[in-house]
């Protein structure tokens, strides 16, 4: 451990680069693995570090030689297979950040912000200290700005009931802290995150996020997730983020529930937001009509390539719905009036800002009619090399657009999410793959 750190802080790790000793980068940690025992030292095991492919595996701090700002180095030898939390086994900064503790000298509650970790020998670390603000967490991301209270720092000791206090403590609060350690994350690896968590404490985050990031995260998570989350909020912030959601996914989730639960939920979603829905539930799920989104970019074909542009460029707009335009006779909300042909985001790029839509359309290929099996709408879009095509009434109107990522989320296996990336996903669970448990990498 010659130059590198002997203290540091939990929430600092989280997101920081891990290097084997050639310096080629390994992942990024994303947790702390500690043991929890009624005596003696609180060890920390090893590190969870996500590696390419969105897998979490185990890196034992036996194999980390070194700890600096900003950097992990590793002995380069990292047991590939998946993280699997033991029950022996805490997660420090899913399960121990925001958690109100009692001072023993009796000044009253504190919650933990951060936790400081010391290298008492090589390779050998411990939790020693917790970082604190006296009082309890405020509920919620914007918590953290209103938080008053005195901060400092206390050992193990200084607590009632000592180490005992953080294995037992109520986890039912927020999980503020948390979400501040990783809230430069994706939707897609935040939702990873909230998958390892235990159910409570899912529960705890998903009320701690906003209505639009929890709606980012739904709609990356396998759908156990998102019906035991959507189920735990209460009936009106539910629908809330069933608004912020796309309509096809949240169809999708809508059609997993019990029909009285469903029909609660879109009876307290604002109309407008809940009318596409209803028509997307009314499509059998492997169909065009079952797998489109409602709301692609429409224009009508006067409207400029810059106009065009601009519509594409917009952040809440996802890649495969920001490839193409579908030009239209007014109205332009689905369903709309006579779709026209697509105007490609490669064409519009090749086109004088002022170019009417009109004059630059693609309608050679026919566009999807709602009843279309997924095996056709795969096989258009394969044939096309499209990532989207419109989906037309029999009257020729546009109904929304099939995007190839839909698609994809219906070939896969129902446990695609949870499979490694070199993993034959035909083959998951296959005899010999067991599982890898912290203390057995």
């Amino acid at each position: 451990m010659t130059g590198s750190t002997t203290r540091l802080f939990a929430a600092r790790l989280a997101g920081t680069s891990v290097f084997d000793p050639q310096g080629d980068q390994v992942g990024r940690v994303r947790d702390v693995v500690g043991m929890l025992r009624p005596r003696g030292p609180v060890r920390v095991i090893g590190l969870v570090v996500e590696v390419p492919g969105r897998r979490r595996v185990f890196v034992p701090m036996t194999r980390v030689t070194s700890i600096d700002a900003g950097q992990v180095i590793t002995t380069g030898l990292v047991n590939m297979r998946r993280f699997e939390q033991r029950g022996t086994e805490t997660l420090l900064l899913a399960e121990l950040l925001d958690r109100t503790v009692e001072l023993a000298d009796g000044s009253g509650p504190a919650t933990i912000e951060d936790l400081g970790l010391d290298a008492v020998r090589a390779r050998d670390w411990q939790l020693t200290r917790l970082f604190v603000r006296r009082g309890t967490a405020p509920r919620g991301l914007a918590g953290r700005l209103r938080r008053r209270g005195d901060t400092l720092t206390v050992g193990l000791d200084d607590l009632q009931g000592g180490v005992l206090s953080l294995a037992s403590a109520d986890l039912d609060q927020g999980a503020t802290n948390l979400l501040a350690a990783f809230e430069e994350l994706k939707a897609t690896d935040l939702a990873d995150v909230i998958h390892e968590l235990t159910p409570k404490r899912r529960r705890e985050v998903a009320a701690a996020l906003d209505d639009e990031r929890l709606a980012d995260v739904l709609e990356e998570l396998p759908e156990d997730d998102q019906i035991e989350i959507l189920s735990g909020l209460e009936g009106g912030r539910a629908a809330h983020v069933l608004e912020e959601m796309q309509p096809d996914d949240a169809a999708d989730l809508l059609s997993e529930l019990p029909t009285d639960q469903a029909e609660r939920l879109m009876q307290l979603m604002d109309p407008d937001e809940a009318e596409p829905v209803r028509r997307l539930l009314a499509y059998d799920d492997y169909t065009a009509g079952g797998l489109m989104t409602t709301d692609p970019v429409v224009l009508a074909p006067d409207a400029t390539v810059a106009e065009a542009l601009a519509h594409v460029r917009r952040t809440e707009l996802n890649v495969p719905l920001a490839t193409a335009v579908f030009v239209c006779r007014p109205p332009l909300e689905t369903p709309t009036g006579r779709y026209l042909g697509t105007a490609h985001l490669q064409r519009l790029l090749r086109e004088p800002p002022q170019t009417a839509l009109g004059q630059i359309l693609d309608n050679d290929i026919d566009p999807l009619a709602p009843e279309e099996t997924l095996q056709a709408v795969t096989r258009r879009l394969a044939a096309y090399n499209l990532v989207s095509l419109p989906v037309v009434d029999e009257d020729g109107h546009l109904l929304g657009a099939v995007t190839a990522d839909d698609v994809l989320d219906h070939l896969l296996p129902e446990d695609w999410r949870d499979a490694d990336e070199d993993e034959d996903l035909e083959g998951i669970g296959a005899p010999g793959a067991g599982p890898a448990g912290g203390t057995g990498a």
